[in-house]
């Protein structure tokens, strides 16, 4: 793969650092980092898999090449997700049809529908509903999953999903190009372990639980009676949140059973589908020890391409002047800039192997 040098600034090559200034100090400015203006958005209502509608926006330019399908981390919406909107900003620059959602228990699907969140086991469904759905109203084939850190497991789901494309929805099986992934969260189990057992990991473990708090008093506000507000309270951390209101509506009996259940790393090796993995080494949220078993099984599988960067830190990989310059980028956002890159590599083949057939 070209261009998998990556180098940041001097002053964020350490993990935390550049995590920390993604998340604190670029919203401020991060359109001042792009030329392209935000595409034409239209809210649009999807259904999920067991009938749970989806709220997403949707941009189809003139002529599209393809289409990208995407969606954000552990919490947030549409209106505040930057980074995703980033992406939209770029795809639709490059002609493609966009597609961002607001996944399971976030945002305006929240309101729409009280189901909570499966960390990827219906999700993954989800991105396959919205691709057919998106296909029918115009948006064309290849349609290609895309996320980061959480929302990243999901769209590997989705890739797995689409390795055994369930014949009632309409698509045929080259309909969906792949999956591409920045950061994504793989074994939920040691991460979190991983996390709370330093003082500044309790920290943010603290804040991620505070925003899915907020989630849950959303759903408590919009759909009265469907969750326990004294559940609530006492869902002091992410752990504990899950055990509250995850587990028992999905038919787990541990939290534990659950996060082997729907970590992305085992299901790596059943993804059928052309998959990207860009994956930062000093990811101060998840646990190193993961990092080899990362590297084993994407060598077992001919279907994952794995970019593997010293640097880049959660999810950001914002790069040096020296970097843009050999890879010929536009920006700093050289994970968003390979996504693209990787994409296009893989329509002009899969367009190859068409003719000659």
């Amino acid at each position: 793969m070209p261009h998998s040098c990556y180098t940041p600034p001097l002053f964020l090559k350490n993990g935390l650092a550049m995590t920390l200034y993604a998340a604190l100090w670029v919203p401020r400015f991060w359109e001042q980092t792009t030329t392209f203006s935000e595409p034409p958005y239209e809210d649009t209502i999807f259904i999920g898999a067991n009938d749970v509608p989806i709220f997403g926006w949707m941009a189809i330019p003139e002529n599209p090449r393809g289409t990208i399908i995407a969606t954000y981390g552990i919490t947030g919406e549409l209106n505040n997700q930057w980074f995703l909107r980033l992406l939209g900003r770029k795809a639709y620059a490059q002609g493609y049809a966009v597609i961002l959602f607001d996944w399971r228990a976030h945002g305006k699907t929240a309101l729409l529908s009280p189901t909570l969140i499966s960390h990827g086991i219906y999700e993954g469904e989800d991105f396959v509903h919205i691709a057919a759905q998106a296909k029918a109203i115009g948006c064309p084939p290849n349609f290609w999953f895309t996320g980061y850190s959480l929302g990243g497991q999901l769209a590997l789901w989705g890739a797995k999903v689409a390795s055994n494309l369930p014949p009632e929805l309409g698509l045929k099986d080259n309909d969906i190009g792949g999956a591409v992934v920045i950061c994504p969260s793989l074994e939920s189990q040691r991460s979190l372990s991983y996390l709370v057992s330093h003082p500044l990991g309790r920290y943010l473990d603290k804040g991620i639980t505070e925003n899915l708090r907020k989630l849950a008093w959303l759903i408590h506000e919009y759909h009265p009676g469907f969750i326990d507000p004294e559940a609530i309270e006492r869902a002091d951390c992410t752990w504990k949140f899950d055990e509250e209101f995850t587990i028992e509506s999905l038919g787990f009996s541990s939290v534990e059973t659950y996060y082997q259940a729907s970590s992305a790393l085992y299901i790596l090796p059943q993804i059928q589908k052309q998959t990207l993995i860009i994956y930062a080494e000093d990811d101060p949220l998840f646990d190193p020890t993961i990092v080899p078993d990362l590297k084993a099984v994407c060598e077992g599988n001919s279907a994952i391409d794995l970019i593997l960067t010293r640097y880049g830190g959660h999810v950001a990989h914002i790069s040096s002047k020296s970097c843009q310059n050999r890879g010929e980028d536009p920006d700093i956002w050289w994970a968003w800039n390979r996504v693209l890159e990787w994409i296009k590599q893989h329509e002009a083949v899969q367009l190859t192997t068409t003719v000659i057939c």
